[in-house]
Parts: structure tokens; sequence; C-alpha cells
């Protein structure tokens, strides 16, 4: 290993540390006028962050990257236009910190405020998108913490051109630039370093396969905010609008088949599943769809697939979707709770009581009722950008923004109060 490696580390991490204590200081307006003039500098440097992103996209074979990866990874001025409006939209966001969760006065007067905060310093390491790369910057200092990026080799290109723009930015609004640093170096090597970086680093955030999850979870000497996987469940219940559910399963799966909140299983009641799957093979054909089924669902939909025990819980991320006849609610949440990822699951009911025994006992991250699973998105839900989609428990749960980049600490205010005893 080279010997400088774990210094360099170092080094960046604790400029961080020290912009992310001054950041504590620096106003909401100060950080509204960076996200603007940032967004504006974006749209005036059009044509250099281009020029990167086509030398990323010349190198996306020799990094294995086909078909809808490259798609991901090509810009263009309506996308980076869209990065822009991103980061004007965080800025008319409300600032969470210095928000006063509670409090009480205490029979001895003191009073007691517990008061949001920012985390300190955010690791993210991130797949080959470059909108992530502005998007997790402006939750970041927008709510008052200072980040560490480190994206993927294969938009390395597009970007430092991003972040380059953004530094520039800061420093014009009176932001500490190393508030946001884009790790340099593209040895993987460099990450195990800054996970072991404790004291410098308060959270790390891996957004990427599973694979990059386990490891970051295996060395991280710091708390790991993350999700394995996104294997996502319609449940079609007898009393649902069947023209609405396949509506919402057609969506759910094929709007965007390559993403986490995609649906992957379909669960379908026996009471409804012989006039239900037969119209719903028809909508999903158009897209290719392979159906994998139990044996019910092969007696009623003949030629489709048999379903193994890997189907249930497998994220296809994919024109593949396992489907299961189930005899009630109760073996529906039971199926869910087993093979899920905890991620997004959704049913499709009339009956409110229904709804609210699912709602209630699916133990997932978000759980919808008479919608798309696509629906969970930090923009979506009025987030503005987010960072990722936890499937944690601890600290934050769901799509993460703006609040889910905070903690939170007591501030105790007294007149010369004394204890005794």
């Amino acid at each position: 290993m080279d010997d400088q490696l774990p210094e360099e580390c170092l080094e960046l991490a604790l400029r961080a540390q020290r912009a992310a204590l001054e950041l504590q200081g620096i106003s909401t307006a100060v950080k509204n006028r960076w996200l603007l003039h940032a967004a504006e500098g974006l749209e005036r440097g059009q044509e250099g962050i281009l020029r990167a992103n086509a030398k990323d996209l010349e190198q996306a074979p020799a990094y294995g990257l086909l078909g809808s990866a490259v798609e991901r990874l090509r810009l263009d001025g309506k996308r980076l236009g869209g990065i822009a409006q991103g980061l004007r939209e965080v800025a008319a966001l409300p600032d969470p910190v210095g928000e006063c969760l509670g409090g009480s006065v205490r029979p001895n007067g003191l009073t007691i405020q517990k008061v949001r905060v920012p985390i300190g310093v955010i690791f993210f390491i991130y797949e080959s998108r470059p909108n992530v790369t502005a998007d997790a910057a402006a939750i970041a200092i927008k709510s008052g913490n200072a980040i560490l990026l480190r994206g993927g080799k294969e938009a390395h290109m597009t970007s430092r051109a991003i972040v380059e723009v953004l530094r520039e930015s800061a420093s014009w609004a009176g932001l500490p630039s190393d508030a946001l640093q884009m790790v340099p170096m593209l040895d993987r090597r460099a990450v195990g370093e800054l996970l072991k970086l404790s004291k410098q680093i308060d959270l790390v955030i891996p957004r990427g396969g599973e694979s990059l999850v386990r490891r970051v979870c295996a060395e991280a000497t710091m708390p790991v905010l993350k999700h394995f996987d996104g294997n996502c469940h319609v449940y079609v219940d007898s009393q649902a609008d069947l023209e609405q559910a396949a509506q919402v399963v057609v969506n759910s799966k094929t709007q965007r088949m390559g993403v986490c909140n995609a649906a992957e299983s379909l669960l379908v009641h026996e009471a409804v599943a012989r006039v239900f799957l037969p119209k719903l093979a028809q909508d999903l054909s158009p897209f290719g769809i392979e159906l994998r089924g139990d044996g019910l669902a092969m007696e009623i939909l003949p030629g489709i697939a048999a379903a193994g025990e890997e189907d249930w819980g497998r994220e296809y991320l994919g024109p593949i979707m396992s489907v299961k006849i189930v005899s009630d609610l109760d073996e529906a949440i039971a199926h869910i709770n087993r093979y899920g990822s905890k991620h997004t699951d959704a049913i499709m009911t009339k009956d409110i009581q229904t709804a609210r025994r699912f709602t209630n006992r699916v133990d997932s991250a978000v759980v919808i009722v008479n919608a798309s699973t696509r629906f969970n998105d930090g923009g979506q839900f009025g987030f503005g950008a987010e960072i990722g989609i936890s499937t944690d428990k601890l600290h934050a749960r769901g799509p993460c923004g703006l609040t889910e980049l905070t903690t939170y600490k007591y501030v105790v205010y007294g007149d010369g109060q004394l204890r005794e005893g």
C-alpha cells in the first residue's frame, strides 16, 4: 500500500471536520445563497461539464457499462438543467438546523430544549449518476454537514466538473469550500482508510450494490446508514379495484425497472386471482416482463416459469417478476415480512380495515395503500433531493433528506441552579 495514502485520507477528513465546525455558525441565508449561485454556475458551466461527461462516456465500455448504466451516466442540457433546478428546490426548503423539537421547564426553573443539529462529517459512497453528486452536496450542506464524496470511477470526470462548480460557488457565498470535497484517490483502498477514521467522520452512507454495502458495513468504524436491496411487493387484495390494481402493478414494475423502489414481487388473493392475473399478464406483455409463479399461478397462466425459493426474496432490477397466490391477508403479510427487504410494500384494497392491518403489520420503511411503489422517493415525498432510501430503523428510515441528516442535542438554560442530593 502507498505509504502516503493513510496520511492523505486523514488530511482529507480533518479538513472536512474543520469545515463542519465552521458550518455550525453559517446562516440559512448563506447556505441558500450558495445553492442558488451553484445552480446558476452549473448552467453557465454547461459546456465544460458536458465535455467532461463525454470523456466518461467514451470510457464506459472499458468499465463494463452497457445499456441502462450508460444512459444513467449520460448528461445533456436538459438533464443538467434538472440538476440545477434540484439545487433551487433544496434552497426553497426550510432549514432544519436549530429547530426546537420539544422542551419543558423543570420545577427548579431549568429550561430544557431538544434542538436539531447537524450530524457533522458525512462520507458518501455512491454509484455513477451525475445528479447524485449535486443532490448529496446540496442536502448535506443545507443541513449543516460537511461531506466527502466518493463516486464511481465511471463518472469521475463528470463528478469532478460538478464539484469544481459547487466549490467555487461555496467560496463566493462565504461557505468553507472544504465542506464539500471529492475523494481524489480512485484506489479502492482509500475507502478502507477513510472507514477507519471514526474520530473525524461521523456517518458513512453507501449507495450502490449489495457488495459495496456489505463491505462498508464490515469495515466501517462509524455508524452506517444503508439499504441492501429493494425487493418490493404489491399485494392485490380480494377487495381491490382490479382495474386500478393492474395499472398500479404495471407502473410499479415497468415505470423504471433498474431502481430499488420498483416492484419485484406480486401477491394476489386467491379470490380474485383467476380474474386478475390474465388481465395483468396482458397489460405487462408489451414490456417483456417474465412472470415466475407458484403452482396456482402457473395453472392460471400456463406457460409462465416456475418460481423457486430464491425468487421470492430476489431483487431482479429487470424484466422479471415473481407471482404468488395467497389465501388471505395474513399469508400476504407473513410472506412479505419473511422475504421482503423492508424497503417498500404496497396493498391494493378498498377495505380500510384491511389497509390499516397491512400498514400496521408489514415491517417496511414505506408502506403504501393504493398507489405505486415508485413513489418511495425523496422528491415525490416533498423532501427535495435525497441522499438515499434507508431500510435501517436507526436513526433514519425511508427517503433521507434534510432532516434525516441531522441529529439533536439538549440545551439547558438555568439561573444559577445547583443540584442537591
